[in-house]
């Protein structure tokens, strides 16, 4: 499931990100890349034992936590510390899949990546190129979004970012281990939980039908996660 969530961010709080890391100082990429990525990894990102990111990403993982939208479709257990980067021009991220398994810098806890998110910082005019290139099953999604916008994809999927050619290309990224390992699984929660809030939007939170189906979203739940 390929997921385009809108509004993540205010746009106070992209002026503020933006403010916070015009100001910092930043880290060749590969810094934090496997063997694989570094090889086609040409960008800056912010050290994620700075003063800024860790303010930053705790600004994210509020701002995501607070999204419905998010919530329903990842199903988080464990979300790594969010990591911001910048791709100027001739910049790139050649084709890699995401390791498998990542560790935070800051408790040494091990985390599956089960889904890999991009939150946009910079309005698609500001730069050229850069898109991030998602391989699905039908070919490949070319995901550019407004500043504040966030994608959620599986961290099994090839993907590339394009080299930029005019601008600055400016995001955070961060892995989400969930409570449902089986993509499958977790598309069918996903569609289920949205089954269900549109029935209560049109029914009510007391329609009988529909509480059944929320006992079944719950009962899944129960059945498939890990915790």
């Amino acid at each position: 499931m390929l997921l385009c969530i809108p509004d993540v961010l205010t746009p106070e709080e992209v002026a503020q990100c933006r403010k916070a890391m015009s100001e910092a100082e930043w880290q060749d990429g590969r810094a934090t890349a496997g063997p694989q990525a570094a090889a086609v990894k040409k960008n800056y990102q912010l050290p994620l034992e700075s003063p800024v990111s860790k303010k930053l990403g705790e600004l994210v993982l509020a701002a995501v936590s607070r999204s419905p939208l998010f919530m329903s479709a990842a199903l988080p257990l464990r979300i790594l510390p969010p990591m911001f980067n910048h791709y100027g021009e001739g910049q790139t991220f050649g084709v890699h899949v995401d390791g498998a398994i990542r560790t935070s810098v800051f408790t040494g806890e091990r985390l599956r990546t089960d889904l890999s998110a991009t939150l946009f910082l910079s309005e698609p005019e500001e730069y050229d190129g850069g898109d991030l290139s998602i391989e699905t099953l039908y070919g490949a999604n070319e995901v550019k979004l407004p500043a504040g916008h966030l994608v959620l994809y599986p961290s099994t999927s090839l993907h590339c970012v394009t080299p930029v050619t005019r601008g600055m290309r400016v995001a955070s990224i961060f892995w989400v281990q969930s409570m449902i390992r089986d993509e499958g699984q977790r598309t069918i929660l996903f569609d289920l939980d949205r089954t269900v809030q549109e029935l209560q939007a049109e029914r009510g939170a007391d329609d009988e039908a529909t509480v059944r189906l929320a006992g079944v979203y719950h009962n899944l739940i129960r059945q498939w996660a890990e915790t």
